[in-house]
């Protein structure tokens, strides 16, 4: 995958982007859960690096635990510049996965955004980091008080879809969608076009032409469009 890909893609709305990969029958790519921490428009793309929590157990997931080797403190330390962040929390709304010290870290090491279908605590120091994060909420207790960390880069569930370390990821106002390795290119170049039929698409509105046959396109849309698109060179 190329940075020239990632860049298409920053262009690209999740909401496209879900359109492009329903076409080649992948209906679970948007994360129901994470939301922006802070909306403001902003758009990241960045393959996955996964991390895992499952259920409390009680003899592991201790203050002490952070001191492992298997621990979010060691996953971060093994994340590469430019990755998306993703955590399987479970959904668990009562344990705050990461804090404002790890995402200061995080930042540190130029990761692109955390996503994660948990929560998070220290909201204020999280925001002064300036870490991009997609979280379903905040929540005070720390992540041993719901789950146990298990390890990172191994095929996650979150926000109800299969993530694959290297996946790519598309963050947004509207949420967080992945998309399969070998479909990057398709949704990027598809996804493009998209936008571009869409910015047509609503020129054409405000002239007060009619939906039927315009999206979706008819003989007759097609076209028009094509003239449009072909007068901008």
């Amino acid at each position: 995958m190329s940075e020239a890909l990632f860049d298409i893609l920053r262009k690209v709305t999740t909401a496209t982007i879900t359109t492009m990969l329903l076409k080649k029958g992948i209906r679970r790519c948007w994360m129901n859960g994470p939301k922006p921490l802070t909306p403001n428009g902003e758009r990241i793309v960045g393959p996955a690096f996964t991390l895992r929590f499952v259920p409390v157990r009680e003899d592991l997931a201790t203050p002490e635990s952070w001191a492992h080797p298997i621990s979010t403190r060691g996953a971060i330390e093994d994340m590469p510049e430019g990755v998306v962040a993703v955590a399987d929390a479970m959904a668990v709304p009562s344990a705050g996965i990461f804090g404002d010290i790890l995402c200061a870290r995080m930042k540190k090491r130029n990761v692109a955004a955390l996503v994660t279908d948990g929560v998070m605590r220290d909201r204020a120091g999280v925001l002064m980091s300036a870490l991009p994060v997609w979280c379903s909420g905040v929540a005070a207790p720390a992540s041993v008080n719901g789950l146990t960390f298990v390890g990172w880069q191994q095929p996650i569930a979150c926000g109800g879809c299969a993530i694959f370390p290297g996946d790519v990821i598309v963050c947004d106002d509207d949420g967080a969608v992945v998309i399969p390795q070998k479909l990057v290119e398709f949704v990027a170049h598809e996804g493009a076009e998209h936008e571009l039929y869409e910015s047509w698409v609503f020129s054409e509105v405000e002239k007060g032409v009619k939906l039927p046959g315009l999206y979706p396109p008819n003989d007759d849309a097609k076209a028009r469009y094509a003239e449009w698109r072909k007068s901008r060179g």
